[in-house]
């Protein structure tokens, strides 16, 4: 079993997988520090609730965008796993090429998605949305290259922001409404929550297809937490909620690691 951890600003999600299938997924806050103690008892506990037996772990890939956690993830992979991990950091193959000015600004979670993209969709366009804790949007070619990318806030930040710097307006529930215009306070933030995300992803899209890729439509792939909002808004080729834990599995056989 192969255990892949993506280690977010506010989430861990994390997954198993069993010959090739994902069997389990799950989520841990990451707002606090935590010890590897913490860490790894959280792992075992996660699988054993799930009568998945952590004895049976025999690998386990992990991409960070969070680095003072690096340390006590890969302390807890050792003390309660035996097991070195494998980082998807600068120096492993990925498969692609990165076109960013200076490569070491990409996110590895961003990178294994990438990767992900470029097995899913071989020799194919693609365009990588993922709604977390910022909304990214990344074209990759089919040659393989990473070409760029967008950010803009994600709704939970957006939603923080408003509460943060207003004095009357309330935290909503994120949720996709019913109709656009909203009748009260909390229907008129949810509706620009989710409306205004909806206009940045179909304009951004419509811009990287014509001036990325000559106007030949891509593969447009939603990701991320918040992707499940908009899956009836036909923006979407697919929806693939665990991208970022395919990308490992993928940077694991690259990295001529036995499974």
């Amino acid at each position: 079993m192969i255990l892949c951890l993506d280690i977010g600003n506010t989430q861990v999600f994390g997954g198993v997988f069993v010959d090739r299938q994902l069997q389990l997924n799950f989520r841990h806050d990451t707002t606090q520090s935590y010890t590897s103690d913490q860490l790894g008892i959280f792992l075992r506990n996660v699988l054993r609730e799930n009568n998945l037996d952590s004895g049976k772990i025999d690998q386990i890939a992990i991409c960070s965008v969070v680095p003072h956690l690096d340390y006590s993830i890969r302390a807890a992979c050792k003390k309660y796993f035996s097991l070195e991990p494998f980082m998807l950091q600068p120096g492993v193959k990925t498969g692609i090429k990165i076109k960013y000015s200076n490569p070491l600004e990409v996110g590895a979670d961003v990178i294994a998605e990438a990767i992900a993209a470029v097995n899913l969709y071989p020799k194919q366009n693609v365009i990588t949305v993922d709604f977390g804790t910022a909304t990214t949007l990344c074209p990759i070619n089919d040659k393989k290259e990473f070409l760029g990318g967008i950010i803009i806030p994600g709704m939970r930040l957006c939603m923080e922001s408003l509460q943060s710097h207003t004095a009357k307006l309330p935290t909503v529930k994120i949720v996709k409404p019913t109709k656009i215009l909203g009748c009260s306070t909390i229907e008129s933030i949810q509706s620009g929550l989710y409306y205004g995300q909806l206009a940045a992803v179909k304009e951004i899209t419509k811009q990287l297809t014509k001036e990325v890729f000559a106007g030949k439509k891509p593969i447009i792939i939603g990701t991320g937490g918040f992707a499940y909002l908009f899956a009836d808004e036909n923006i979407f080729t697919k929806i693939i909620p665990n991208m970022v834990l395919e990308g490992l599995w993928f940077a694991l056989q690259m990295n001529s690691i036995k499974t």
